[in-house]
């Protein structure tokens, strides 16, 4: 197996690497980040002083990473179980694109546990599609990613945005 190939599926096989890359991004924006001792629940819980208010998420990550034969999606998301839930929570969605050595996410989401629907297989939550073998945030949903999403997590009603509501 070639050192690519390996590569690859260290990542895929955990999502440490994009559990530390949106720690990252976040602590670059001020958020305080605490990781847990055991990882039994949220990857990690960040805090933040806004307006005098101490705002407090736990985060959980789930990493979207494509192989090359990914087929284009209209929806693209987190489809499964959550190990905790919580009503201020984060679900971060860094959505990666095609396998390639040190890359980083194309988008990242930030979702509000309000946004996620129970499914057979525990929760659903599919803000990107997949077109032309990159991810890209559904129109909808655009508010939620990147640097718009990083703005909302900051608001006190972050925990009760919907799709048409900021």
């Amino acid at each position: 197996m070639n050192l690519l190939k390996i590569e690859q599926r260290a990542m895929t096989g955990s999502d440490y690497f994009a559990e530390l890359y949106v720690a990252g991004v976040l602590a670059r924006r001020g958020w305080n980040v605490y990781f847990p001792h055991r990882d039994e629940g949220f990857d990690f819980i960040v805090s933040k002083l806004i307006d005098g208010k101490m705002l407090i998420r736990p985060v959980q990550v789930k990493g979207k990473y494509p192989e090359s034969t990914k087929v284009d999606k209209v929806v693209y998301g987190y489809v499964g179980k959550l190990s905790q839930i919580h009503e201020e929570m984060v679900l971060a969605i860094p959505y990666f694109p095609i396998l390639i050595k040190n890359s980083r996410p194309a988008c990242i989401a930030y979702l509000p546990f309000s946004l996620m629907k129970r499914h057979k297989r525990g929760y659903r939550c599919e803000p990107a599609g997949f077109q032309n073998q990159t991810p890209t945030p559904r129109p909808k949903y655009t508010k939620f990613f990147d640097d718009s999403g990083l703005e909302l997590l900051e608001s006190n009603d972050f925990k009760s945005l919907r799709v048409g509501t900021t």
